[in-house]
């Protein structure tokens, strides 16, 4: 009897919600969710630096550079890699060797991380924002075109969390401009559009190499991927105070105004070793992504990501997408439901975030400079619906999906999710009792 008890007991608490005092779905001590993974290989790589040398890349005869750039070279289909300090770098180097500078406007979604608008600025230009499309996430080339004007000089669509965008529209876009395509590839590393590798859909790519990218490195780095030799010769020279590559002793005559951007081999070491085991790691994570996502897609009122025809995703980040109308509740709850979710699913065990907590153009770096605080933020709730929608209402997994290992993991994570659904109603309760901060006041706290 006490046995049965016992056992009726541990029922009533696993099927309970752990913010009530269940159980958590996922222990705190799950296997799985390392990353980057870290092989002697890697290990013996960086070691090989530090005792060999040379540790600058601006040493006479350093090959870690070179090896890594040949490599990503091959691996996107490109005739040409330049290996830079970071991503941010990578798009402020890209877009200064396609020409732009004071005057000109380059035309940036506004859900993605700052450093795509900073770089244009630090190259200096203006950025302009398109919304973006529900579902993928990613720049609508319609709010894009939109956005356009005389002084348009680029565009810097991003493939936001690993899906390319919609290039074939936006090239369409560009070629009726006249001008640039430079990919924000940061989180797309191996992405293909068409066959195409992200990196070899426009005039240029940039990739981050950040330790919780696809592609990591040991520290900060960056890559920039082009088929245009004279892009290419310049980026080679802005990387390191605008010299000409040396063909003998280093000259240091600079020809561009430029700064040192280089990457560290040690840095360059480790990627080149990651690298020789990226294509293993995507494809022995995709088959636990795609269960998650394919559980997750039977709930109710939950959007999971839209992958368009043609195209791949890298599976960088998950986002994920509550929607209050299919569950009984209206618009103004959006963030009630956002936050109600959040602490369920955390208190299972799921790490959900929000991860990005207002819109780009709605940061006081970007807003429009005629406008006053109040002004401007109407505008961009006028402006960028989808993209307001999206950060008031969505939640992300970031980076424990990224080891290949985790399947079970994600696993644990739908069982979660599965049982907080079985609870809606309180989750609805909680979602209408009061509301939540949204973008607004994350700007006002901020």
């Amino acid at each position: 009897m006490a046995e049965t008890t016992h056992t009726a007991t541990r029922t009533l608490r696993t099927a309970e919600l752990a913010l009530l005092g269940g159980d958590r779905t996922v222990p705190k001590d799950s296997d799985g969710g390392t990353w980057p993974v870290v092989t002697a290989d890697d290990e013996r790589a960086v070691l090989r630096v530090l005792r060999d040398g040379p540790l600058n890349a601006a040493s006479p005869g350093e090959p870690e550079i070179g090896r890594l750039e040949a490599a990503w070279a091959e691996a996107t289909g490109t005739r040409h890699c330049v290996a830079v300090a970071s991503g941010t770098v990578a798009l402020h180097l890209a877009l200064r060797g396609c020409g732009i500078g004071p005057g000109d406007e380059v035309v940036v979604p506004a859900l993605t991380m700052n450093a795509t608008a900073h770089a244009v600025h630090a190259a200096g230009g203006t950025a302009v924002f398109g919304d973006i499309e529900p579902g993928t996430y990613n720049l609508d080339p319609r709010s894009a075109a939109a956005a356009t004007g005389p002084r348009t000089a680029a565009l810097l669509p991003v493939h936001l969390h690993g899906l390319p965008a919609d290039m074939p529209a936006l090239r369409r876009l560009a070629e009726r401009l006249d001008v640039p395509v430079v990919e924000d590839a940061a989180q797309a590393h191996g992405a293909r559009l068409e066959g195409r590798r992200a990196g070899a859909l426009g005039t240029a790519g940039c990739f981050s190499l950040h330790p919780h990218k696809n592609l990591p490195t040991c520290g900060e780095g960056g890559l920039i991927t082009t088929d245009d030799d004279e892009l290419h010769e310049r980026l080679v020279s802005l990387r390191n105070f605008g010299e000409r590559a040396p063909v003998g002793a280093r000259t240091y005559i600079s020809h561009h105004a430029a700064f040192n951007a280089r990457m560290a081999p040690v840095a360059a070491a480790f990627t080149h070793s990651q690298l020789a085991r990226f294509d293993d790691y995507a494809r022995r994570r995709e088959p636990g992504i795609r269960a998650f996502l394919d559980r997750l897609a039977q709930l109710p009122g939950l959007g999971v990501p839209r992958i368009p025809a043609g195209r791949t995703h890298a599976w960088h980040i998950l986002r994920l997408m509550p929607q209050p109308e299919a569950l009984g509740l209206g618009p103004e709850h959006r963030t009630g439901l956002r936050a109600a979710l959040h602490r369920a699913l955390r208190a299972e065990g799921v790490p959900v975030s929000q991860y990005q907590v207002a819109p780009l153009p709605a940061h006081p770096a970007f807003r429009p400079a005629d406008m006053t605080e109040a002004d401007a933020l109407d505008w961009v709730a006028e402006r960028f619906p989808v993209t307001t929608a999206v950060v008031d209402g969505s939640l992300c997994l970031q980076r424990r999906h990224l080891d290949p290992a985790a399947g079970p993991l994600l696993a644990g994570y739908a069982d979660a999710f599965e049982k907080v659904w079985r609870h809606l109603d309180l989750i609805r309760q909680m979602a209408r009792s009061r509301p939540a901060p949204g973008w607004r006041d994350a700007l006002r706290k901020g």
